[in-house]
């Protein structure tokens, strides 16, 4: 009898798994794991948590990793942190947590697709942006350029820090002591310096070699998911509009598509339904284009995996169609002069924290004062970072506004 393992066109039975064995015979992780690709991040398999523990009783080290991530504090308060607009700017426009939940919705589906681990896309694509400062990438330039002196901030760097040692939950260590994997995929960016000091996690950057297929996934869905989401929030805001977006192809080419459907459509459902087909191409493509170089290179280990090029990737014609709307939405959007407005209050409101708090530490609350103080840029930066919107704009009215508490 063939064995159905190795044949990915085929579905997989309780009987198919370990030799034959039931899925009584099975723990969680082997059965629930048991039709993923070679290639896949395995929890059995993962290189451990910083902190030993004992292996969960009913469900896998990925599936432990993401539950801890959605039940931490710095999930919740994505809530209330920018993506492009600040939270006071409307309801109904992106936050970091919305993006977040798209991001995990884009990878799970890219995943179940290339058989590889979900559970582990989903964890890296909720935590990925845990660090965030409030105000989105305003405020992560202007704490960036208050830390200049003090070896920056970087909002990547800020979510491993908030996965391994802020985050207060756990009577044995602090941080979430999620699995290395996990780790390795929030950090999507690292320059070598700080590569040097991160060891084992930092290793990449400094020889080359790739993270696991989920990290890539989960990094290209992040793109998907802003791209897509910026367009359908600038034309709510109404600082896009449909005539502008005829010179972007991707737009166009789905938006005439969606109108030769629907000759009737117009207005937010014309916006819905085009920018719904946009993400299915890009998810598509992404699809067959990451299965072709799954065949070219054709890695048999997660090992394989670090030592190929990049594997999850568009087409040339497809990323070259995402790169005209990025480019888009920077011209148009980012640059606006209604966002560059609500971005100078930030970086003033951001600059104000962190100045007040170096001259007075006093100020800050007990937790995040130090006695070193070489240590105490650094503490404010992870109180200001930890700040949503409209915290970050209350302490600031409660520093310099004189009639405020």
């Amino acid at each position: 009898m063939s064995d159905r393992r190795s044949d990915p066109g085929m579905a997989a039975g309780p009987a198919d798994f370990a030799g034959g064995a039931s899925r009584e015979a099975m723990s969680p992780a082997a059965w629930q794991e048991a039709g993923l690709a070679p290639y896949a991040a395995h929890s059995s398999r993962s290189r451990g948590r910083r902190h030993p523990e004992p292996l969960p009783a009913a469900r896998t080290e990925f599936q432990r990793d993401r539950d801890r991530i959605v039940h931490s504090t710095a999930f919740r308060r994505l809530e209330y942190k920018t993506q492009v607009f600040v939270n006071h700017e409307g309801d109904l426009f992106r936050t970091r947590l919305t993006h977040s939940l798209e991001v995990a919705q884009i990878a799970r589906s890219v995943a179940r697709n290339l058989r590889v681990n979900e559970d582990l896309v989903e964890a890296i694509s909720l935590a990925h942006d845990l660090g965030h400062t409030p105000f989105g990438h305003a405020g992560q330039d202007a704490l960036n350029e208050c830390m200049r002196e003090h070896g920056g901030f970087e909002h990547n760097l800020q979510s491993l820090a908030v996965v391994d040692e802020l985050e207060e939950h756990y009577g044995a260590f602090d941080g979430l002591n999620l699995c290395f994997e996990t780790r390795e995929g929030i950090l999507k960016h690292c320059s070598r310096e700080h590569a040097r000091r991160l060891g084992e996690l930092g290793e990449r950057f400094l020889t080359g070699r790739q993270p696991s297929i989920e990290a890539q996934i989960a990094n290209v869905a992040d793109e998907i998911a802003y791209n897509n989401h910026d367009v359908d929030d600038g034309l709510r805001s109404g600082l896009l509009t449909i005539g502008q977006l005829a010179e972007v192809e991707l737009w166009q080419s789905h938006y005439d598509a969606a109108r030769r459907d629907f000759p009737a459509i117009e207005g937010r459902r014309a916006v819905h339904e085009t920018v719904r087909r946009i993400i299915n191409t890009l998810i598509v493509d992404l699809i067959e284009t990451t299965n072709r170089n799954l065949a070219k290179y054709a890695p048999s280990s997660l090992d394989d995996v670090r030592a190929a090029p990049p594997l999850v990737a568009h087409s040339e014609q497809v990323a070259a169609q995402a790169a005209v709307l990025k480019r888009f939405l920077y011209r148009n959007l980012y640059r606006h002069y209604r966002v560059m407005r609500m971005a100078n209050k930030a970086r003033r409101v951001v600059k104000g924290l962190f100045d007040a708090f170096s001259s007075d530490p006093r100020l800050l609350p007990p937790a995040y004062q130090s006695s070193d103080g070489g240590m105490q840029p650094r503490l404010i930066a992870h109180y200001i970072a930890g700040m949503t919107d409209r915290y970050a704009q209350k302490e600031y009215r409660r520093l310099f506004v004189v009639d405020d508490d």
